[in-house]
């Protein structure tokens, strides 16, 4: 959603919420909210994002509402672990050893009820039964009736509470004392397992955020003390030590070691650095000592950047959730009316039948009609394909991404950086018209001194002498061509061949293989640089596993000359590519192709420096290597860290399990829903079943969502 300078977007943690009606409550009572523009959600992180116009409503009237919903907001700085609030559905971290008493004093009055059932039922007005049964049902479901109470005054009527309430209200009514025990028991034991399982989620996602850094060892006038990153400024410098997190983004000025990047990468092969290399906030120091200095604040480091995307991607809902989300709303009060039409009508139309019999069939639909289960095991696989994703270093900004990765069969790959190594190396060096190949290459690294293309970079590290940029006046990068400048009093000009038929250059080297950089001085051709670059180990792999996930087109496009792509490409086995495009052309090639693409979507996948533009118009833009790039993070949908094109397979691989356990799941519940609905109105299912098959469809869609994780 793009935002405006009047729309604001807030982000709050939720305390007692624990259940996917919980979330649905909570968006359709703040959507309500005049200037309220968009509200998502999460019952995995507990959190709620807003966006609003701060003209027509502001923070402390939001927080107002959720709180008269009968949440909380739990402050930034407080413990979410310590908090008990009063809800049905318990809050922070779940508490087996909290919840298990009252349980196991409930299941042992059920038990002694049922065993002695009979002859409590002689007694005088059954006296015993209910000396027995009650006890154990208030036990078992007093935060049910008092959030059904509470949320009835305040208008809110279809939830789960409501149903458990009527329905074993409505037992007892009809002296059905031990099913409306077991009703609430076996509803409250099926929470328990909900909420561990999501505990559970949750847990998980919190062990991919301890990669976050606690404390920096600043150096300040030769003593070293250890401060929190936050406070750690651009240019002073930090001691890490073997096994400690680098705290902050840096460059390494002493020392030389090896890093566990698989934090973020989620590749297990450390890498070596040494003096002059850059490292990253969330990596492990495994062996020598590094002295950095600091080129990021924390808050603008690469590590922060990932984690909000983590903590934050499940506010993107996915069009399934959506789905599920209305379906809820309209599901439960659509049972609720069968079920008053099941009581009350059959009575008066079929000879011999009781209202007894008939209103024990209604509840059994009510106990059926709770869509628990659904509202939180779709969410909750989405999450964990996030989560999942995430630990195999691959950042989905989003469930809806991943849905819309399931259905990619077009995927377009930029070449330099991502299906090449994208480190050049200046190769050869062919000279012309009496220039000299010192001359030419002294020329050549002068005139791009200002560019930060690899390109110029190889230009430069083979010259290897240091440039003084006063010598360069003029200078001008002339897109999807190369270079212009004036070298003291020479004009130079540096690209590729459309460069010099731009200008007029004569020259007879127009079709030449490989990365070339052409030299004309003060409009004389002077010769070119022949550049080497590698593919990619893994980049032939990648196509592989690309077309065994079910990817149908594999394209490349580039801006280097016609030789090299064909080069590549058949090397790669690709379908096609396109050659010599300027930026402004990549976007016209995945305009055409989206035009074109049917029901299939497209991926674009770059480098997310030069390609933003690209990377923003397709499908789902994937921006690989893109650890430390502030471009991939802020433009992608789907950013990769580490630099392997194989993980975009695994990108998919991974969003199609999820959308696979997300439909089983939907299946799953409408089928036995839909099924016991029939048995129960035709009188074969009784309460008992009913109550069994709603909390065990529950905690089957749960455990099977929690299988993406894995």
């Amino acid at each position: 959603m793009t935002q405006t300078p009047s729309v604001k977007t807030q982000q709050m943690q939720v305390g007692g919420m624990d259940c996917g009606s919980c979330a649905a409550k909570i968006e359709a009572g703040v959507q309500k909210i005049p200037g309220v523009a968009e509200i998502s959600v999460s019952v995995a992180t507990k959190r709620l994002s807003v966006t609003y116009d701060p003209k027509q409503v502001n923070e402390q009237e939001i927080r107002d509402r959720v709180i008269s919903l009968g949440f909380t907001i739990i402050s930034p700085k407080s413990d979410l672990e310590t908090h008990d609030h009063e809800h049905n559905h318990g809050s922070g971290e779940f508490n087996l050893k909290r919840e298990l008493p009252s349980v196991l004093v409930v299941i042992t009055l059920f038990v002694v009820g049922i065993i002695f059932e009979k002859p409590l039922h002689n007694t005088p007005y059954n006296w015993g039964e209910y000396v027995v049964f009650i006890p154990a049902y208030l036990l078992s479901g007093w935060s049910v009736l008092k959030t059904a109470g509470r949320n009835i005054l305040r208008g809110q009527v279809f939830d789960e509470n409501f149903l458990m309430t009527i329905a074993t209200v409505g037992a007892i009514a009809i002296h059905q004392l031990p099913e409306a025990v077991a009703v609430m028991l076996f509803f409250r034991i099926g929470e328990l397992f909900q909420e561990y399982s999501v505990s559970r989620s949750r847990r998980t996602i919190k062990s991919l955020l301890e990669i976050r850094p606690d404390i920096a060892n600043l150096k300040v006038n030769g003593i070293v003390k250890q401060v929190s990153p936050e406070t750690v400024n651009v240019g002073d410098i930090i001691l890490v030590k073997p096994g400690e997190k680098i705290p902050l983004d840096g460059e390494i000025l002493e020392g030389n070691s090896q890093i566990d990047t698989s934090a973020l990468t989620g590749e297990s092969v450390p890498r070596r650095v040494k003096v002059g290399e850059n490292v990253l906030a969330g990596t492990i120091n495994q062996s020598g000592v590094l002295t950095i200095q600091v080129t990021k604040l924390f808050g603008e480091s690469s590590i922060v950047k990932i984690l909000d995307l983590v903590e934050n991607a499940t506010s993107k809902k996915a069009e399934t959730e959506k789905f599920i989300t209305q379906f809820a709303r309209y599901y439960t009060p659509v049972v609720v009316v069968l079920s008053l039409v099941v009581a009350f009508l059959p009575p008066l139309f079929i000879p011999g039948a009781t209202h007894t019999e008939w209103v024990y069939r209604a509840l059994i639909l009510l106990v059926i009609s709770c869509p628990c289960g659904l509202v939180i095991s779709i969410p909750l696989g989405y999450f964990g394909g996030v989560g999942g994703a995430a630990k195999r270093g691959i950042l989905v900004k989003g469930s809806t991404f991943l849905d819309t990765l399931t259905t990619v069969k077009t995927v377009v790959f930029d070449k330099t950086g991502t299906l090449t190594q994208g480190v050049f190396k200046v190769a050869k060096i062919v000279t012309q018209n009496g220039f000299s190949e010192s001359e030419l290459l002294k020329l050549a690294a002068k005139a791009e001194a200002h560019s930060n293309h690899p390109v110029a970079q190889s230009i430069r590290e083979a010259y290897g002498q240091i440039i003084d940029h006063e010598d360069v006046t003029n200078y001008e990068e002339i897109a999807g061509h190369g270079i212009r400048a004036k070298v003291k009093n020479q004009v130079v000009l540096a690209g590729n061949d459309r460069l010099l038929h731009r200008e007029n250059i004569d020259h007879d080297t127009c079709n030449l293989e490989g990365t070339i950089v052409h030299l004309a001085i003060d409009g004389c051709y002077a010769g070119y640089i022949l550049i080497a670059d590698e593919i990619k180990d893994d980049a032939i792999k990648a196509i592989q596993d690309l077309k065994s996930v079910g990817v149908e087109r594999i394209i490349m496009l580039t801006g280097d000359n016609r030789a090299v792509a064909k080069s590549v490409a058949e090397s790669l086995g690709l379908d096609s590519y396109l050659a010599e495009l300027l930026p402004e052309e990549k976007v016209e090639v995945i305009e055409k192709l989206l035009s074109r693409a049917g029901k299939g979507k497209v991926a674009f996948v770059g480098d997310g420096i030069n390609d933003a533009p690209v990377i923003a118009r397709a499908d789902v833009g994937i921006a690989m290597g893109g650890l430390g790039s502030d471009a991939a993070i802020e433009t992608a949908d789907v950013v990769i860290m580490a630099d392997a094109p194989s993980k975009v397979a695994e990108a998919i691989q991974v969003a199609k399990k999820t959308r696979q356990i997300v439909v089983q799941n939907i299946v799953l519940a409408m089928a036995i829903k839909g099924l016991f609905i029939v048995l129960g109105v035709i009188g074969i299912a009784t309460l008992w079943e009913a109550v069994f098959a709603d909390v065990g469809v529950a905690l089957l869609a749960i455990l099977n969502a929690t299988r993406v994780l894995k």
